[in-house]
């Protein structure tokens, strides 16, 4: 007779409630600490925006549409991605050389005019010094060849004087031969012939002298251009050679910025493009500093449309065909805060398209506080 145990046998459905029950507890459980976190987070993140932006709680909603990814679009304003960018200028040799000297590094602030580097001259003056020889023959020469039209001139007034005599004393039934008169006409037009060529050579050796001054001032102009100054106030973006190095004609140096032409491009549909005028208000939103809003101006739209570059980011599904619009910072403004300025910087771009559209007030202008001039250390 065969036992059974107690309880009975439990069936496939039973282990399966038992078992799904302890995971759907689990699950909702783990929802819930997740939204408690999530909310703890935003909380936080809040209180530091308010601590970190000094109480300004207007920027915090720009900020959080920005992490997310959809920034507010104003009625009446295009919206546009792009970076901070400003004018680069090549500082690059007019001639081949070895570079002797780099009086700078990236990131000073330099002056139009100022000396950035110096290429080695030596060469040059070695043919500055043979010119100015070559200048001091051609005088000398020009020296002998108007003593030599000196002479000349004086034989040929001495025979045409001797062909006077004669002709005047065949005249007078003296005796003249006619050989003696060939001979005194010939004399004449041999030191008629001898004078043009002196005559001659005194414009060849002038024509030597204005060469020789010619090859001296271009030699000048070379080492002038050896020493490589500035085409404009900017910083130093780059740093390219390094003393000692041989450089070619055009070998860049350094590339400097123009930190008073600074601008944002940005790329705008047809349908957006179409209604920006020259000279429409934009704000620029930086991501570095999403609680500042930077004031500019459209000062370039392109007349032709493009294909949207990869490096533009945008938020929606990038348009196949776009224009390019250049919003530019005011130089009064970047020369306040001109060692703030960054190039590379992304952020968003406001522009208003219909005038009569007012201002959202999270678009306010907002500037840092910010000298306009260095401190000046006080005397003792």
């Amino acid at each position: 007779m065969t036992r059974r145990r107690r309880g009975g046998n439990i069936s496939a459905g039973a282990v399966a409630r038992i078992i799904k029950g302890p995971n759907r507890m689990n699950l909702r459980r783990r929802w819930l600490v997740a939204a408690a976190i999530l909310i703890t987070f935003l909380a936080v993140a809040a209180a530091g925006w308010v601590l970190v932006a000094g109480g300004d709680l207007r920027a915090l909603p720009e900020a959080l549409r920005g992490l997310l990814g959809d920034a507010a679009r104003p009625e009446g304003f295009a919206l546009g991605n792009g970076r901070i960018e400003a004018t680069e200028v090549d500082v690059a040799t007019k001639l081949p050389g070895r570079l002797e000297e780099v009086r700078v590094r990236e990131g000073d602030r330099v002056e139009s005019g100022q000396v950035l580097a110096v290429l080695d001259t030596d060469a040059l003056e070695a043919q500055q010094r043979q010119a100015q020889a070559e200048l001091r023959r051609a005088r000398q020469e020009r020296e002998h060849a108007l003593a030599v039209v000196e002479q000349r001139e004086s034989e040929l007034d001495f025979g045409r004087r001797e062909l006077a005599r004669l002709q005047r004393l065949s005249r007078s039934d003296q005796f003249v031969s006619e050989e003696q008169i060939d001979q005194a006409r010939t004399r004449v037009r041999t030191a008629e012939a001898a004078l043009r060529a002196t005559q001659v050579q005194v414009v060849a050796t002038e024509a030597a002298i204005e060469a020789s001054q010619a090859s001296i001032e271009r030699i000048e102009v070379d080492i002038a251009d050896s020493t490589l100054k500035a085409p404009r106030g900017g910083r130093v973006l780059y740093r390219l050679a390094e003393p000692g190095e041989v450089l070619g004609a055009g070998g860049k140096v350094l590339t400097l910025l123009d930190l008073s032409d600074v601008y944002m491009v940005i790329f705008l549909p047809a349908t957006e493009a179409g209604r920006v005028p020259l000279g429409a208000q934009a704000r620029l939103v930086l991501d570095a500093a999403p609680e500042y809003v930077v004031p500019a101006e459209v000062s370039f739209v392109a007349p032709r449309a493009q294909f949207t570059p990869k490096q533009v980011e945008t938020q929606s599904v990038r348009e196949t065909l776009a224009f390019r619009v250049k919003l530019s910072v005011s130089p009064d403004l970047l020369a306040r805060y001109e060692d703030l300025v960054k190039t590379g910087v992304p952020g968003v771009a406001y522009v208003q398209v219909r005038p009569e559209a007012p201002w959202p007030e999270h678009l306010t202008p907002r500037l840092p506080t910010w000298p306009s001039t260095p401190a000046v250390p006080p005397s003792d």
